[in-house]
C-alpha cells in the first residue's frame, strides 16, 4: 500500500496537535461554564491528561521523527506553552491560596484566557504548517 508523500509522520503529528489545540479551547470553555471548578466529566480529565502528555509526545518528536525547518515550531511552541503554563499556574495559584484537594481547586480566568488564547495561535500555527506543501512557503 503506497501513501501519498504528504502523508507523514510530521504530517500525523501536527494534525493530532491541531486537534490538541481544539481540545484545550473546549476545556477551557468548560472551566469558564463552570466558574474555574474542574468539571466532572470523563471527557475533561482525558483531555486534561492527553494535553499534559502532549507534551512529552512535542518533546519526542524533536528526536524522533524528521521536521521540517518551520514544523519545529510546532513542538518547540507546545513546550514552551507548557513550561510557562505550569509556573504561570502556579503564581496564579499562589496569590489565592493553593487548595489541599483538587475538589476545592479553582482555575483563574487568567489562566483559562492564557490557555484559550495559546490554543488559538497554536491551531493556526499547524494549519500553516500542515498547509505549507501546497503554499509557495519554503520549508527548508
Amino acid at each position: 500500500m503506497s501513501f501519498p508523500e504528504w502523508l507523514n509522520p510530521q504530517f500525523a503529528y501536527i494534525g493530532c496537535s491541531a486537534v490538541v489545540a481544539i481540545l484545550i479551547l473546549i476545556e477551557g470553555e468548560m472551566l469558564k461554564r463552570n466558574n474555574g471548578k474542574l468539571p466532572k466529566s470523563l471527557f475533561f480529565r482525558v483531555s486534561s491528561l492527553l494535553d499534559t502528555a502532549w507534551f512529552f509526545i512535542s518533546v519526542a518528536m524533536l528526536y524522533v521523527i524528521e521536521l521540517t525547518p518551520l514544523a519545529v515550531a510546532v513542538p518547540a511552541a507546545y513546550g514552551i506553552y507548557t513550561v510557562f503554563g505550569w509556573i504561570y499556574g502556579t503564581r496564579l495559584l499562589k496569590r489565592t491560596g493553593i487548595p489541599d484537594s483538587t475538589k476545592d481547586l479553582v482555575v483563574p480566568s487568567k489562566y483559562i484566557a492564557y490557555s484559550q488564547s495559546f490554543a488559538l495561535v497554536f491551531f493556526a500555527l499547524c494549519l500553516l504548517v500542515l498547509s505549507s506543501p501546497w503554499l509557495a512557503l519554503p520549508t527548508q
